[in-house]
């Protein structure tokens, strides 16, 4: 018998729920197999002497081992210093046709030597990692105390929006935020004094934090975010505490001195929310310290506690890439939870029914040491309905509320050259000469369309209607601006999701599946206005 073809518009209105896919992982390699690369212009190093931060860490290790814990920490050494730089890998990944693709290999550029797959299985959420690499300029191009004092110069710099001024000193934490704009005679200031620097949205300033940033949320599917911390030496910045996202600590220059503490109890494994500042004597003794240097890694899961200070022959510039703030099962929960009540408070009359007249005087605090034969008959009654509530759950449209606060987290995509010159953004429609000119350029039933991202955008139902959230309009400043989306017609939703789907390839607009010549064009132009599709080559003058 064969199928009957339901129309997209028609699943995102009735919000069908569907099983998820399975992910198989590979083995754990402790170490990668060191692959020819080109050369990037930065000379190997023929020798290292050994440094007192590897002292440091075995010793830790050690005691680790000792008392059990050798499963919390991991370490890699590594002195592979011939891959290439970053400026090198970004105009590598430009030329990668799948964006997923790219935030994968970028990725693995950020944890090398460890394979993505099983840094994933093994590590992700489970335990700190420490990769040193004895490679200085491995980070070199990401980020800089010069790029810090630039921006203080040419950009709108404000205090506590932009710049955090802190100390630590005698177990006491501290901001110094004056009011207004950050200038650098004020903001050296405060560092000569021995105060710590955070910037708190650098891919608001910096295109190549931007850029890193952009690519790597795909790897995630959560927002990815950045803080840059300039330490001065024999200081410290902030109080030990965990916070709520994985972090993975980069450094770019100096060195500084970091220790890791488990979480302190199972309530504080993963936890939702970030930690007030502890004190020494709360926080026992750590898993891993470490002096990272230039060049060095050292990601921990949230809820782990850290605490870094400088040493006194040196400063400290790093940045924290984060991720999966708010981004755990009982966030979804959170969301699915209530929409499954409301449907089954108006299918299922069970959910509908009276409360027993009298249950007050047997539940509640006061009454939880009664043994009471009707407690047992009410917790069996909540227990059977929340049972039923699981076949009311619609998963999908729950999953499209995560999705859609996802893509307003996002940052805008920082286009490629080949992507610009294809989007909407270089068309060559301008101002010369007195007059508009080339106004006329047109997609035809033949020009080949494509998402410009993977995630760019996602097809959401709201009620009776199907909106097209995107990114493209997003600001790099997180949620400054309201989420950008517009209803998508019901002749358009089949074409929309194929779209989507068919990434990377790209199709032709005749190919969409819209019932009219006019259908497809007209969908094709609206994706093309607002920077969410591009054409496989630059659009010319009709």
């Amino acid at each position: 018998m064969e199928s009957k073809h339901v129309s997209a518009f028609a699943i995102y209105q009735n919000a069908v729920s569907e099983s998820t896919n399975d992910v198989k992982s590979s083995p754990m390699q402790v170490t990668s197999k060191k692959k020819k690369r080109k050369e990037n212009g930065i000379q190997p190093q023929k020798s290292f002497k050994k440094s007192k931060k590897t002292h440091l860490v075995k010793n830790v290790m050690k005691s680790a081992q000792k008392h059990g814990r050798v499963d919390s920490l991991a370490e890699v050494q590594c002195g592979d210093s011939s891959v290439e730089a970053l400026d090198d890998l970004l105009s590598e990944l430009a030329e990668v046709s799948n964006s997923r693709e790219r935030a994968s290999k970028l990725f693995q550029w950020l944890i090398h030597p460890i394979p993505s797959k099983s840094f994933f299985r093994d590590t992700w959420e489970k335990k700190p990692v420490l990769i040193q690499r004895q490679n200085p300029d491995y980070y070199k191009g990401l980020f800089s105390t010069a790029e810090f004092d630039r921006i203080l110069r040419e950009e709108d710099v404000q205090y506590g929006v932009n710049l955090d001024v802190t100390s630590y000193r005698n177990g006491k934490r501290e901001t110094h935020n004056p009011p207004g704009r950050a200038l650098p005679f004020t903001v050296w200031d405060f560092y000569e004094r021995g105060c710590s620097l955070r910037m708190l949205n650098p891919q608001a300033f910096s295109s190549t934090v931007w850029n890193m940033l952009s690519i790597l949320q795909e790897q995630f599917g959560s927002m990815a975010g950045a803080n840059v911390y300039l330490t001065p030496p024999g200081t410290q910045g902030f109080a030990p505490h965990y916070d709520d996202i994985e972090a993975f600590v980069v450094q770019l220059e100096g060195k500084k001195h970091w220790r890791v503490y488990k979480p302190r109890s199972d309530d504080e494994v993963l936890p939702v929310f970030s930690s007030p500042n502890f004190s020494q004597s709360e926080i026992g003794k750590p898993i891993l310290e470490v002096v990272l240097e230039a060049g060095d890694l050292l990601y921990f899961p949230r809820g782990f506690i850290h605490q870094g200070d400088c040493l006194p022959d040196a400063h400290s510039l790093h940045i924290t890439v984060s991720s999966f703030q708010k981004n755990s099962w009982g966030d979804l929960l959170a969301k699915l939870v209530p929409a499954a009540l409301e449907l089954a408070m108006e299918d299922d009359v069970d959910f509908r029914r009276g409360l027993p007249l009298d249950y007050l005087t047997y539940m509640g605090v006061q009454n939880s040491d009664k043994e009471d034969p009707r407690r047992v008959q009410f917790l069996s009654k909540i227990d059977g309905l929340m049972k039923k509530l699981a076949k009311f759950a619609p998963v999908d449209a729950a999953v499209d509320q995560k999705a859609r606060d996802f893509i307003h987290d996002c940052l805008p995509p920082m286009l490629t050259a080949d992507e610009q010159a294809s989007s909407v953004q270089g068309a060559p429609s301008r101002w010369e000469d007195g007059e508009a000119v080339d106004v006329g350029v047109a997609i035809k039933s033949q020009t080949r369309i494509r998402l410009i991202r993977a995630g760019i955008a996602r097809l959401c139902s709201d009620g009776e209607a199907v909106w097209l959230y995107y990114t493209a309009d997003n600001s790099r400043v997180y949620h400054k601006e309201e989420s950008k989306s517009f209803e998508i017609k019901p002749e358009h939703t089949d074409a929309t999701e194929f779209l989507i789907h068919e990434y990377p390839k790209f199709v032709t607009v005749d190919s969409l599946p819209c019932e009219s010549a006019e259908d497809k064009v007209s969908l094709a132009e609206l994706l093309f206005e607002r920077g969410i599709i591009h054409t496989a080559e630059p659009l010319q003058q009709s």
